[in-house]
């Protein structure tokens, strides 16, 4: 996927601003920056959420506005932050959204299959015909990621997913996450505002700021005292630990 000077505005206000930007297959990417820096705005514009006003986006070199509806949905998935639904699903129908893109609504046994595929990957096998209404917050974030797990995208794109993740919940939805990157060879692009799960699991990061692209780069290129200090515009102590840098900004 390649990002080509994109530009989005609200009215008067520009908050994304001639963007470029090139997808690395396979890896996972983490978008990070302040509030307003532009990336939830960003991945919306890279999934088709929303419009973008200059610029374009390219999927396997096609403007990605180009794209059939469904076949996107076969290639691209999203899970936005706000995922509440009123509906009375158990989890495995939850799950089983998820293909809609391929059966409409008419499971197949390759339908079926995925589902207790993503059911079982997710360790949602025992909870499948509980109601989504009764789980908790980790459980029901675990449920929509297998939604988008049969959904069976080579590109997964996820929003801010650990918010209102207790710190055991949020590890172990991040190390998920990395297994369908190392497993299922996915390409992942994930919104974080917390810069330790960016650099503790993600390949690469982009580093967002008033609606540009202020650095990208491995872990070591981004997560260093100077980008940092930079981009969040405060004192940002780097540390490094058994290999991996985490950062330090109470002080």
């Amino acid at each position: 996927m390649q990002i080509d000077q994109v530009t989005k505005k609200y009215g008067t206000k520009e908050v994304i601003h001639e963007v470029d930007y090139q997808v690395t297959p396979h890896k996972l990417t983490a978008f990070i920056g302040p509030n307003g820096a532009g990336k939830s705005t960003l991945l919306s514009i890279m999934s088709r959420l929303i419009d973008k006003d200059q610029g374009g986006i390219y999927l396997e070199k096609e403007e990605i506005k180009t794209w059939n509806q469904q076949q996107l949905a076969q290639k691209l998935s999203i899970l936005k932050q706000a995922n509440g639904t009123q509906l009375k699903l158990t989890v495995r129908e939850l799950v089983a959204f998820g293909r809609f893109p391929h059966s409409k609504g008419k499971l197949t046994a390759l339908d079926k299959e995925k589902i207790e595929e993503a059911l079982s990957y997710l360790g949602l096998l025992d909870l499948a015909e509980e109601s989504i209404n009764t789980l908790s917050g980790g459980q029901l974030q675990r449920a929509y990621i297998a939604m988008v797990l049969a959904q069976d995208t080579e590109y997964i794109f996820l929003d801010e997913p650990l918010n209102n993740l207790d710190m055991n919940h949020a590890v172990q939805l991040m190390k998920t996450i990395r297994r369908l990157v190392d497993e299922k060879k996915k390409t992942v692009i994930i919104v974080l505002h917390d810069i330790n799960f960016a650099a503790s699991y993600a390949d690469e990061i982009v580093a967002m700021k008033e609606g540009k692209i202020f650095k990208t780069g491995t872990t070591e290129e981004v997560i260093t005292k100077e980008v940092l200090d930079d981009l969040y515009d405060m004192s940002v102590r780097v540390c490094e630990m058994e290999g991996k840098r985490f950062c330090l900004y109470f002080n």
